[in-house]
């Protein structure tokens, strides 16, 4: 197996662990409209571009029932765009608290440079947004080679495969099987599928997982397996071609 670059997500996959900065800003969203949603809710849509999550969050049958008690009529639109505004406000305020690259992803792009691929990004937050997390990553020690939100491609976000083609253009990569996306969730999977590559899903610390590192270190070992078990499932009912554990997985893949 030979490749040329590697197209990865952001939140969950090579930053904030366990990708809490949107979650806690959905959820806050919502809740100012007297909806509280599950967790489940918030992450079943994660890694599209973030008012398109709001969209299908109000499609879902319950916070759909609960909309029309709370606000006595079907959401709109507006509506649509009214919740958006207060995620944008609150995830903005908390954003910069979320730029840690998560375990091993710093000396693993290091290898993989090494190696001679190409490092790039797509992601579900604006440009806006990763104005704020990137230059954080980046005083940290992780930056990819370029990166490209739905901002690019006309909002066009996941699972369109329009950003993975902008980071090909940006890298100077012609050939999609040779380049690999690497994600955190169904999105991010579907995504590299559309771009007609092979994709990847990483357990430790996604969106599909769900946990604080706190959290999953703090599971006995048939807890963790269960969980693994659980979020590789869910990566192949999606498409995806492999899973690993961690960003270190990825080395060996590229290395077959």
């Amino acid at each position: 197996m030979k490749f040329d670059g590697i197209i990865f997500d952001w939140a969950g996959t090579t930053v904030d662990y366990g990708s809490f900065a949107p979650v806690q800003a959905f959820v806050e969203a919502f809740e100012a409209f007297g909806i509280t949603p599950t967790l489940e809710e918030v992450r079943k849509p994660m890694g599209m571009l973030k008012i398109d999550h709001i969209r299908t969050m109000l499609s879902m049958d319950r916070i759909h029932d609960l909309w029309k008690e709370k606000q006595g009529r079907d959401w709109t639109e507006d509506d649509v765009q009214h919740v958006y505004e207060i995620f944008e406000k609150k995830i903005m305020e908390i954003l910069s608290r979320f730029a840690e690259p998560k375990p091993y992803v710093v000396e693993t792009i290091q290898k993989l440079r090494e190696m001679g691929l190409k490092i790039g990004s797509t992601t579900g937050y604006t440009d806006e947004m990763m104005a704020v997390v990137v230059p954080g990553a980046k005083a940290k020690g992780y930056e990819p080679d370029c990166w490209f939100s739905p901002d690019a491609v006309g909002k066009c976000g996941r699972p369109y495969p329009y950003m993975i083609f902008k980071n090909m253009e940006a890298l100077k990569l012609q050939d999609v099987s040779r380049v690999m996306k690497v994600g955190d969730t169904v999105s991010d999977i579907k995504e590299g599928k559309n771009a007609g590559m092979v994709s990847v899903g990483i357990i430790e610390g996604s969106s599909v997982l769900g946990l604080t590192q706190a959290e999953y270190e703090g599971l006995s070992k048939e807890e963790k397996e269960a969980a693994n078990k659980k979020a590789a499932e869910t990566y192949f009912a999606a498409g995806a071609d492999y899973v690993v554990q961690d960003i270190r997985g990825v080395l060996e893949l590229v290395s077959c």
